[in-house]
C-alpha cells in the first residue's frame, strides 16, 4: 500500500482526491496540503482527509505525492519532493519555465524515483483505441477548443490546452522537429486566447494544430491520416472512427464502399470502423498507471522527459507568437 499525499486542493486537486480514496486497494491518503485555509478547512471536512501544516511535514509523511497546484508552485514543491526522494505525479505542464524543468529532469534522475506527468489525454479511452491503427502518419490535425473558464488563463493557451496535443502527437511521431511556425490572438486575457501552431518532423511528418479557450462549444478532436487510412479521435465524446482502404480481391459486393483510382490502377475498398469503448475515468487510469509503475519499478507510461519534451515544443511555438501575434 502506497502512502500518498495530494498538494494543492483545488478543482482538480478535489477530483484526484476524491479518486484517490476509491483506490483503497493501491494508496493510503494520508493528506493533502493547500496554502489556503479556507480551502483547506473545507477539503477536510468534506473528504474526512487530513489537512497537513506544511509542504514539509505531508512530503515525510508520505511515499509519494500528487501534484496538482498552479503551474507557478510545481518547481518548488516538485524539487523538494525529488530531494527526499519521493515519487511524483506531477500535473501538466512540468513546470513554468524550461530552465526549471531541466533541473527536476536532472533532480528525478538522481533520486532515481518515478514521475509521471498528467498529460491525461494519453489514457483516454477513444486514443487508447486509436493505437493499434496508427502506423506512421504523416499529416496530423487537432481542434482542442473550450468555452472561455478564468482558471487556466494564468497561462498562454498552447501551456493550457494545445499541449494535451503536443504530447499525444510526439508520442505517436517517432521523428525530431524540424520547423515551427505559429500564429495567435491574446483576446480576453494577457496571453494568447487562440492559436495555431505547424510542425514538421523531419521524417515527413506535417502536425497543424488549433488551440482555443474562448470558444462556443467545446471541440478535442485529433485526425491522423497515413498510407491507405485515416483515423478520426474524439477525445471530448470518446469515440473512435478508423477509415481504411485495402486492394479490391475480385468482385465487389454490392454493399462495398469501393474507390475507383482511375485507369490502370487497382479498386480500393473502404472499410469504416466505430468500434465501442468501454467506459473509463482517464484521470483514475494514469493515477493507477503510477501506482503500477512504483509497485513493479518501471518507467512512467509519462515519464518527466516526455513532460520536458512537450514543454519544449510548446515554448518554442510560444517563442514564434512573439513575432507573429495579432494584437
Amino acid at each position: 500500500m502506497l502512502k500518498i499525499g495530494v498538494l494543492g486542493v483545488g478543482h482538480l486537486g478535489k477530483i484526484h482526491l476524491g479518486l484517490l480514496l476509491q483506490l483503497t486497494d493501491i494508496f493510503e491518503v494520508v493528506g493533502f496540503y493547500d496554502i489556503d485555509p479556507l480551502a483547506s478547512s473545507a477539503v477536510e471536512k468534506d473528504f474526512k482527509v487530513k489537512a497537513f501544516s506544511s509542504v514539509t511535514e505531508l512530503i515525510q509523511a508520505v511515499d509519494c505525492l500528487d501534484i496538482v497546484t498552479p503551474t507557478l508552485n510545481h518547481f518548488v514543491v516538485a524539487a523538494e519532493s525529488l530531494r527526499n526522494r519521493k515519487h511524483i505525479f506531477i500535473e501538466k505542464p512540468l513546470s513554468e519555465t524550461m530552465e526549471e524543468a531541466r533541473i527536476l529532469v536532472q533532480l528525478a534522475n538522481e533520486a532515481s524515483v518515478v514521475v509521471q506527468i498528467g498529460h491525461v489525454e494519453r489514457f483516454n479511452p477513444a486514443f487508447q483505441a486509436a493505437l493499434p491503427f496508427l502506423n506512421n502518419p504523416m499529416f496530423i490535425e487537432t481542434h482542442r477548443l473550450a468555452q472561455f473558464n478564468p482558471r487556466g488563463t494564468d497561462v498562454p493557451v498552447v501551456l493550457d490546452l494545445m499541449i494535451h496535443d503536443i504530447d499525444v502527437i510526439l508520442s505517436i511521431v517517432k521523428s525530431n522537429v524540424k520547423k515551427i511556425a505559429a500564429s495567435g490572438v491574446a483576446i480576453v486575457s494577457d496571453s494568447h486566447d487562440i492559436t495555431n501552431a505547424r510542425i514538421e518532423f523531419e521524417n515527413g511528418c506535417v502536425a497543424n494544430l488549433t488551440a482555443s479557450r474562448i470558444s462556443l462549444k467545446n471541440m478535442r478532436k485529433s485526425r491522423f491520416f497515413q498510407k491507405d487510412a485515416y483515423v478520426g479521435v474524439d477525445f471530448l465524446n470518446k469515440t473512435l472512427e478508423v477509415v481504411r482502404m485495402q486492394d479490391l480481391d475480385g468482385e465487389a459486393d454490392p454493399f462495398d464502399l469501393i474507390m475507383d483510382l482511375g485507369e490502370n490502377k487497382s479498386k480500393k475498398k473502404i472499410l469504416i470502423d466505430k468500434p465501442e469503448l468501454a467506459a473509463t475515468n482517464a484521470i483514475l487510469e494514469e493515477l493507477k498507471a503510477f501506482a503500477f509503475s512504483i509497485n513493479n519499478k518501471v518507467p512512467a507510461k509519462v515519464t518527466i522527459e516526455d513532460g520536458f519534451n512537450a514543454m519544449d515544443v510548446a515554448y518554442k511555438i510560444i517563442e514564434k507568437l512573439k513575432d507573429n501575434s495579432i494584437n
